[in-house]
């Protein structure tokens, strides 16, 4: 089953060829006419010189150009590798020289980033394509390899973990179908962007798999833009990251412009319990955590909108299965905290060019993440293992003290970590964003440190807290922890009017 075909086949056998699939800003895509552009793009790469087992290195911004050269890519049983657009130019050298392109599709201003093999512009995917014939799937099976997508490269360099022509309809049908329940009556939209595994699962896969249309948008959306597209094109699911939902909040958007919705979906990184209940009040519907990762290909764990559990992230999504170790690698027993591992049909073998995933043991694989899981088989996310703060020799656990700081009402986002002072000596520190309007003072400080001080123990107690604009993270969401511990060099400016 070639994914490209399948994904075609699905949206015929059902009846929603010609419902939109892709909306842009003035424009509209139905389904057959991504498929049919898919085609027509894939006769074009054959030109170019790709073919069966090639990589076709995709440097292009969420828009129906991607859509065409992804699917295009893949119908040619080539491994389509879509990257972050935006990064700077030696970036983009590095992982061409990486993933070895045969051919290159990227926006028309990053054609000079590619030498060395043949490049196609997102120009070139409009109405030249016309000028292409369809080119038809070619047989694979669900197995062989149909895409790869880079790591954040938080713990080490970016790798490109490598899927099969058959995860999509995993990916579908654990998650899309059973707890988001998306049909053709949905319009999506998705602050992560396509060249992450979360955003090409919620923008291209599921939309194509359930009829619903996808809003896409090329550029970094701020709150204000996503309130814009939910109330323009009565978006009724939206998936975002913590860290957009916490602006989105300090945005202070009217709820009313969010009415439209009727689930939202938040992945990426933990979300903490405070966020979460202010996040849910905000947009009026149900906001379901997740947790997935790039070499499983999307969300394995999920609540869903009728069984949501408030601090959990949710129960393994079938056909996935997880569970938690402890260092010795065996189980630990119910609600105890360790290394959750997880398998199922999904996870990759590889990464692309060949180095094994040294994280497997047998058929599962090691997260990196800290969980228990209750008697119910809900699972609570206790942040990364290389999260842990040391501090007078005893080890920390950033999330536990972070949870508290982040309901107080002033705390727009938190973040815990141990700083070494001018002494030599390793001192917890919270970071703090603050809730809109409030003033970042030192009583506010020292109402922390108090709230603290009278719910933990006396080792968990930061030292300090320091006031910021935005806590440093990757392109993903996900906090940058080492640069909290760097101290002070990298902090974003408290917003102009607070003190």
């Amino acid at each position: 089953m070639n994914l490209a075909a399948a994904l075609e086949e699905r949206a015929t056998a059902r009846g929603f060829l010609d419902r939109p699939a892709v909306l842009t800003e003035g424009s509209s895509l139905t389904h057959r006419e991504v498929h049919d552009g898919a085609r027509r793009t894939a006769s074009l790469l054959a030109s170019q010189g790709a073919g069966r087992g090639d990589t076709v290195l995709l440097a292009l911004h969420d828009g129906p150009a991607l859509c065409w050269a992804f699917l295009g890519a893949v119908g040619l049983g080539a491994i389509a590798v879509p990257v972050n657009p935006r990064l700077p130019a030696d970036d983009h050298r590095a992982l061409a020289g990486d993933c070895g392109p045969a051919v290159t599709v990227c926006a028309d201003d990053l054609a000079d980033r590619f030498g060395g093999t043949p490049v196609v512009t997102a120009g070139s995917l409009g109405p030249a394509l016309a000028g292409f014939e369809p080119e038809p799937p070619v047989p694979a099976a669900a197995s062989d390899p149909a895409y790869a997508q880079y790591t954040s490269g938080t713990t080490g360099a970016p790798r490109a973990a490598v899927h099969g022509h058959g995860d999509a309809l995993v990916y579908a049908a654990a998650f899309a179908d059973p707890a988001l329940r998306l049909g053709p009556g949905d319009v999506v939209l998705s602050v992560s962007k396509m060249f992450f595994a979360y955003g090409l699962g919620n923008s291209l896969f599921f939309p194509l798999l359930s009829g619903a249309s996808a809003v896409v948008h090329p550029g970094r959306p701020t709150p204000q833009d996503i309130a814009d597209l939910v109330e323009r094109h009565r978006v009724t699911v939206l998936f975002a990251v913590p860290t957009f939902y916490a602006n989105l909040i300090r945005a202070e958007v009217p709820p009313t412009r969010l009415g439209s919705l009727r689930v939202a979906v938040t992945a990426g990184e933990r979300l903490p319990s405070g966020l979460a209940s202010r996040t849910a009040e905000l947009l009026g519907c149900p906001l379901v955590d997740s947790l997935g990762s790039t070499e499983v290909g999307q969300a394995f764990v999920a609540g869903t909108p009728g069984e949501l559990r408030p601090g959990t992230v949710g129960r393994a999504l079938p056909p996935y299965e997880v569970a938690v170790r402890g260092d010795d690698g065996a189980g630990v027993l119910t609600g105890t905290i360790g290394m959750l591992w997880v398998r199922g049909p999904t996870l990759l073998r590889e990464y692309l060019g060949g180095a094994s995933a040294a994280t497997f043991d047998g058929d599962w694989l090691r997260t990196g993440d800290l969980a228990s899981i209750d008697e119910d088989g809900y699972l609570r996310h206790h942040g990364r293992a290389d999260d842990m703060e040391m501090v007078g020799g005893i080890t920390v656990a950033a999330q536990e003290i972070e949870d508290l700081l982040s309901a107080h009402p002033a705390v727009s986002e938190v973040a815990v970590a141990a700083v070494v002072d001018e002494m030599g000596a390793s001192r917890l520190r919270a970071f703090v964003v603050p809730a809109p309007g409030v003033d970042a003072d030192e009583q506010l400080g020292e109402d922390l440190t108090g709230l603290a001080r009278a719910r933990l123990a006396a080792y968990k107690v930061p030292r300090s807290v320091t006031f910021v604009g935005a806590l440093p993270r990757t392109p993903t969401g996900k906090l940058r922890r080492f640069m909290l511990r760097s101290g002070e060099a990298w902090r974003a400016p408290v917003a102009a009017g607070e003190p």
